[in-house]
């Protein structure tokens, strides 16, 4: 029976982080690049973390309700928390197409920007094997990429190819360019 219960709260919360991923997209993106369907997101686990621990969270409020107000406050910061991660997985997003890209993140406003605005990048290895691209842009944005975001890859690989017939440049103008190292883009001096 524990079994089956835990079954169901694991799907009810999934489909919900699709239902929200789905309304959240459909309310908000609107411009051409959205509908292509190419995107940088995140981990789909942000969003269903965040859900969970929105659940747990509730639980313990109730259950803090009864018997004792450090569970009621440990309550309220899990369900803070797990806000924070929805809202940060459903905030950050590139979407692309091959002339453009859109920019999206939690603080700023979300802008479009060609290719050519691309001025170069910063590569960092991430303990786990995991590389992060933070590509510099002309308005003086950056935007990082982690190399475990669905879609980092196809989407870097796409900028250059747009960078480059924007700038009017080939591969073969462009000696940094070695994807295989996770280089796309002229490295930024410090």
């Amino acid at each position: 029976m524990d079994i089956l219960l835990i079954l169901v709260v694991g799907a009810v919360t999934f489909g919900l982080c699709y239902l929200l991923d789905k309304g959240f997209s459909g309310a908000f993106r609107n411009k051409p690049q959205h509908k292509t369907g190419r995107s940088v997101r995140l981990s789909q686990h942000y969003g269903g973390a965040g859900v969970l621990l929105i659940v747990l969270g509730i639980a313990a409020v109730f259950r803090g309700l009864d018997d004792s107000k450090l569970l009621l406050l440990c309550g309220i910061l899990i369900a803070i928390v797990g806000l924070g991660l929805i809202v940060y997985y459903m905030s950050f997003g590139i979407y692309y197409d091959d002339e453009s890209f859109v920019l999206t993140t939690f603080s700023r406003k979300s802008k479009t920007y060609a290719y050519k605005e691309i001025k170069g990048q910063k590569l960092y290895q991430v303990t786990g094997g995991s590389v992060m691209v933070e590509l510099y842009l002309t308005d003086g944005r950056t935007a990082v990429l982690q190399s475990t975001m669905k879609g980092a890859y196809p989407f870097l690989d796409t900028a250059f190819a747009g960078w480059c017939v924007q700038t009017g440049r080939n591969s073969a103008d462009c000696p940094f360019y070695k994807p295989e190292e996770s280089c796309w883009f002229p490295d930024m001096e410090d």
